[in-house]
Formats: C-alpha cells, sequence, structure tokens
C-alpha cells in the first residue's frame, strides 16, 4: 500500500521525537495498535469523580452542599493554575496579562453567580440538622483560598486593616503570617482561645503557605505588575480587568458567603455559630476588613466605601424581588 506523502512527513517527524527515547518509533505504534480507545468516561474518570459526594447524613440536601463543595475547589484550583502561568512568564506583552485576568474574572463570576445554589438551594430546616455532623469542618478551612491570597499579593497586605500600616515585609513571613486577616475569624471572642478549626487548619496547612509565601516572594501578581514596563502597567484594559478582580475576591465573594450565612444562620435576631464556630458577622464582612491584593489601584475614598455599594445593590434588588 502507498503511503501518502503527508503521512510519511509525519512518520518522520515521529521517527525524531522518539529517536532518543530509549524506544524505536515501531516499539510506539505497537503501543498505539494495541492500546483501547479512549472514552469521555475514562479520560473525565467520571466513575471515581461521581463517587466523591459522601455525605455523612441521611438528608438529601447534604448532597447539594458537598458537591458544590467540591465544584468550588476545582475552581480554584483552575485560578491557582492561571495564576501560577502569570508568576511565570517571562517578557510577556498586555494582551497576555489582559487575558489571563480575564479568565481569573470568569472563573470567580461563574463562582460568585451560582452561589444561589447556596443561599436558595437548600432547606434551611434540612442544613441546620445536617450541619452538626460537619463540625468542626468548615468552609473557613479552604487551603486553596488562601493559596490564591498569597499568589495575589505579599502578606502584608492581608493583615487587618486597622494594623496593616505597622506592617511590612521585614516583619518576615512568619510574624505576618500569625497576623493575618482570616485568623480573626478562628478565634473565640469569649475565651480569647482557638478554635479546633483554626487548629486543625494551621497543623495540616500553615508550613505550606510560608513555604508557598517564600516561592513567590517578589513575585505574586501585584508585584509582577508594579515590575511591568509603563506602557504595560498603565494600560487601561489590564487595570480594570485587576480592579475586578479584586473586587470578585475581596467584596463580591465573602459578600456571597455572608447572604448564605444570614439566611441558614440568623434567626429572630439570633445568630447561630457558623459550623466549626468561626465569627462569620466579624470575619466576612468586606467592609471591617478592606483586603484589597492591588491597593494602588484605588482611591483613599473608595476604600472608605469598600464594599458598600455592591451591599446597597444586593438588598435594594431583593427588597424588589
Amino acid at each position: 500500500m502507498e503511503i501518502k506523502p503527508e503521512i510519511a512527513e509525519r512518520i518522520a517527524k515521529l521517527e525524531e521525537k522518539f529517536r532518543n527515547s530509549g524506544q524505536d518509533l515501531g516499539s510506539y505504534l505497537d503501543g498505539l495498535l494495541y492500546d483501547k480507545y479512549l472514552t469521555y468516561w475514562d479520560y473525565i474518570n467520571i466513575d471515581t469523580l461521581l463517587s466523591l459526594q459522601k455525605t455523612l447524613t441521611h438528608f438529601p440536601d447534604e448532597k447539594i452542599f458537598i458537591s458544590y463543595h467540591q465544584i468550588t475547589e476545582l475552581y480554584f484550583k483552575l485560578i491557582i493554575h492561571e495564576q501560577k502561568q502569570i508568576i511565570e512568564a517571562k517578557n510577556e506583552d498586555g494582551a497576555f496579562y489582559i487575558e489571563k485576568f480575564h479568565r481569573l474574572n470568569r472563573y470567580f463570576r461563574i463562582l460568585t453567580d451560582s452561589f444561589d445554589v447556596m443561599i436558595k438551594g437548600m432547606d434551611r430546616k434540612q442544613f441546620l440538622k445536617f450541619r452538626m455532623a460537619l463540625l468542626p469542618a468548615s468552609g473557613f478551612q479552604s487551603a486553596q483560598f488562601r493559596m490564591i491570597e498569597i499568589y495575589s499579593t505579599p502578606l502584608e497586605n492581608l493583615v487587618p486593616f486597622e494594623t496593616r500600616e505597622n506592617f511590612s515585609a521585614e516583619n518576615g513571613f512568619e510574624e505576618l503570617l500569625e497576623n493575618i486577616y482570616w485568623k480573626r475569624g478562628g478565634i473565640d471572642f469569649k475565651s480569647g482561645e482557638k478554635t479546633l478549626t483554626l487548629k486543625q487548619f494551621e497543623d495540616r496547612y500553615i508550613e505550606s503557605f510560608l513555604k508557598l509565601a517564600r516561592e513567590v516572594e517578589g513575585k505574586t501578581l501585584y508585584q509582577i505588575y508594579l515590575d511591568l514596563p509603563e506602557e504595560i502597567k498603565n494600560n487601561s484594559g489590564l487595570i480594570n480587568a485587576m480592579r475586578n478582580f479584586d473586587v470578585y475576591v475581596n467584596i463580591n465573594w465573602p459578600l456571597m458567603h455572608i447572604g448564605a450565612a444570614y439566611r441558614y444562620l440568623n434567626k429572630d435576631n439570633k445568630t447561630i455559630k457558623a459550623t466549626g464556630g468561626t465569627n462569620w458577622k466579624e470575619f466576612l464582612p468586606p467592609g471591617f476588613q478592606k483586603n484589597s491584593f492591588f491597593p494602588n489601584l484605588w482611591s483613599e475614598e473608595e476604600f472608605k466605601e469598600w464594599g458598600k455599594e455592591w451591599v446597597e445593590n444586593k438588598f435594594n434588588t431583593e427588597k424588589t424581588a
């Protein structure tokens, strides 16, 4: 049988590719000949994926709760995947950075828009019962979200707002991480002690966070932006994309969680503790934290109003809905 020229050309390229692998092309062709056809379910590992929703109670809506959190963690994985590409990039133009931030914003927009699954998609009575089987686990313990923060900005930008001016890189990673804003969410206000939720989280991940902070020293997304050539750094498309990312992560995302907390954990002006005992009323409101990955992209007046416009629009919309 005559071999078409285009096929012969591909064979020659394959021979060149595998020449230094220790096997000849014929061996690889045998593997291709004997290999099974790839299927969608094998490639995506569907059976494994769909077996991971292992609920702890008999309440049907727990399936929604665990599935949505797993979906969220997969999106966090994609976000980190994009952040790493930005950090590892060399001599890219403005279009590269704009596209990457558009991807980051797209993932967080999808997460934010889909949070109605958590806010409106579960029966409150079921939630308040099955949540007791989850103690002391909490969404507070999402290590990937903390990694997104560390990839985005230096640790000194993640200490509580009222003391932020007292911290700088000179404090060192250990001290900065010890004073990071989210630890407040795991402190029992009455005793001043760390909750078991926080202790577990620190035991499991604090060394990983320290290692990551050292790895990205001087090359977080914010620092990469500051080091860009002026013509790229002043690009309005890039600035807007970065500001949007800041809003999605540090305003929209925590406020969606507040909406869920008020629906499930507020009743008759009484507050029910979140799973793990986290202080969600003190920990989640962006107006308290005033966290920003890219502080020089915002004015002082914008920081004063941090998150307020979103809250007003959200609650006005709900009143008229």
